[in-house]
């Protein structure tokens, strides 16, 4: 498995594999590899025959007060993982290979509509920083097709809207949310949970599952809504949002809606928890 942190020398090797014939396939990553992320490796040799998984950590996608700092940098561990799943490359660069003008005159890739709601409207900026970053690595290694969890469904959606708007020929390919044997979606950031929040966050799941299971039988999205949200508090969330959206736009979800997502992001002392439902009615 190569290790490359150039963006010429990543071009070059992914050439010479696009000469022989191979597709390539994207698993973009911020590192601080767990299950779930080690699912989409592997999935993504089904789809290909050279898989490029990028370690990098966006500096553009944090807000002022959020983690960046803090968030774990496990390159080691993280590329005895990829090697025992059978990664080809790992691309790992530098704030300044991805930036060389600095944050302030990176030009901004801006999705419209999807990025405003939800974790866009509780993390301003957020997205743009997404959309701006994955452009970018789509820009380098030119992927015949790319592979994303979707534990974060509104990123999927608005990489999605990105891809449609400035026609980026790659092939999206979403994943199911892997999930720990309490129903805890896994995520990176489930390591800053101490042992007695652990017992509890598998309870935001619990809540998307009873929230489905009362859409299903015919309530209303509102009511549901509002009864998840008691639901969450009671159970020691600080509830960030809980909303029932057209699984397309994103947009509130409405009577008629056939396909919704139940979209919910709550914290945990300082541990920011997202999940997710796609429900078909």
């Amino acid at each position: 498995m190569d290790k490359i942190r150039k963006i010429s020398e990543l071009r070059a090797a992914v050439k010479s594999q696009r000469q022989q014939g191979k597709k390539i396939v994207l698993v973009p990553t911020m590192g601080n590899l767990h299950a779930g992320h080690i699912h989409l490796v592997k999935q993504a040799r089904l789809h290909g025959d050279f898989v490029v998984c990028t370690i990098f950590v966006n500096p553009m996608q944090f807000g002022a007060n959020e983690d960046l700092d803090a968030y774990p940098r496990t390159f080691e561990q993280d590329c005895e993982k990829l090697e025992a799943a059978h990664c080809d490359l790992v691309f790992s660069p530098t704030v300044t290979e991805v930036y060389p003008r600095g944050l302030e005159g990176q030009s901004v890739v801006s999705v419209p509509q999807l990025s405003t709601r939800h974790c866009g409207a509780s993390r301003p900026g957020h997205f743009d920083g997404v959309s701006t970053v994955v452009c970018k690595l789509f820009n380098m290694v030119q992927p015949d097709s790319a592979v994303f969890g979707l534990k974060d469904y509104q990123q999927f959606m608005v990489i999605t809207k990105m891809v449609e708007d400035l026609c980026i020929p790659v092939q999206l390919i979403g994943e199911p949310t892997q999930r720990d044997s309490s129903g805890l979606a896994l995520s990176s950031r489930n390591g800053y949970l101490s042992e007695q929040q652990l017992a509890v966050a598998p309870g935001l799941y619990r809540t998307l599952l009873d929230a489905q299971s009362s859409l299903e039988a015919g309530n209303e999205a509102r009511a549901v809504e509002e009864q998840a949200k008691h639901a969450l508090s009671n159970k020691g969330f600080e509830l960030d949002y809980f909303n029932i959206s057209d699984a397309f736009t994103l947009e509130p979800a409405q009577s008629g809606n056939k396909e919704v997502v139940i979209l919910a992001a709550a914290k945990l002392g300082s541990t920011r928890l997202i999940d997710n439902i796609r429900v078909s009615l």
